[in-house]
């Protein structure tokens, strides 16, 4: 089987997944060594017949929502599964863009890890937190990530907690290994950027001026402040009413190598203009944006 780079996604972002598929294989001088494959939330009825149900986040139970921005990161867990638990795969978010080669973290060597990740960094980092958002994965060493079993966990009376599983803290100790922060560069473009990931919801560079569509993170805290109105306005109003619209990206250069990829996409024949029609009328995809591939 050959290694495979796994794109996980949902409706709201299949945008963004279409334009790193096509990054990936632009970016590659061995394009044709790999595959890159979707995961979407509408292919797993484990995910779709919990709507609504509580599970258990951040030591807090909340309500399981398909139709959230990210509702795919559970997904992160599937390739192993997806590869037969043979050979190695990169799971990767679909707010990722690549500028380096693929290809050479794929064939790094893992140093008999299970996973290399990149450690995350304050609060989250001091507690053993990894960002899972990309992996490189040794598949036959994670026998262990059974998909539909460990999503319904999340579930159970003795639950799974969410983010113990996405910061990988339920991984055994010493099959993690670090990985450089430009293979998942946050929000951050440099000379030295391998992977752009444009990882601030709020900030993405397609969603500027359309109303949110995800659920902030709500673990209660004393202060900032900004957590007690989070959860009254939710009481009151539901997940999304008044919580505002998406804000400009602050680099304006990773909007232009945004719509750039895009441009390149549709020339290449990835994409056409009546998908970047359609995601603009579904409220996906900003209004001017055929504007700003077209400048």
């Amino acid at each position: 089987m050959k290694p495979t780079v796994f794109i996980h996604t949902n409706n709201k972002q299949m945008l963004g997944a279409l334009v790193s598929r096509y990054s990936l294989r632009k970016r590659s001088a061995h394009a044709d060594k790999f595959d890159v494959k979707f995961i979407e939330v509408k292919d797993y009825p484990c995910m779709l017949a919990r709507e609504g149900q509580p599970y258990l986040r951040d030591g807090e139970m909340r309500p399981w929502l398909n139709d959230d921005l990210q509702s795919f990161t559970p997904l992160r867990f599937a390739p192993p599964q997806l590869m037969n638990y043979e050979g190695r795969a990169v799971i990767m978010d679909p707010d990722i863009f690549a500028i380096g080669d693929i290809w050479e973290l794929l064939q790094r060597d893992m140093q008999n890890a299970a996973i290399v990740s990149r450690p995350k960094s304050g609060r989250k980092g001091r507690k053993g937190a990894y960002a899972s958002s990309v992996m490189l994965l040794d598949c036959a060493k994670l026998r262990h990530w059974q998909f539909e079993k460990n999503f319904s966990e999340m579930f159970e009376p003795v639950s799974r907690d969410y983010m113990d599983w996405v910061s990988l803290k339920l991984e055994p100790t010493g099959s993690i290994a670090a990985l450089e922060d430009y293979w998942n560069d946050f929000d951050n473009l440099t000379q030295e950027t391998r992977l752009l990931h444009n990882t601030k919801r709020k900030t993405q560079p397609w969603k500027t001026g359309l109303r949110i569509d995800y659920r902030p993170a709500d673990t209660f805290q004393l202060f900032p402040p900004r957590h007690w109105f989070r959860r009254a306005r939710r009481a009151l109003f539901g997940d999304y009413r008044f919580a505002g619209t998406y804000a400009p990206h602050p680099d304006p250069a990773q909007e232009t190598f945004f719509f750039e990829l895009v441009r390149e996409a549709l020339d290449h024949g990835d994409i056409t203009e009546r998908l970047l029609l359609d995601e603009i009328a579904q409220g996906h995809l900003r209004s001017d944006a055929m504007k700003l591939v077209n400048a």
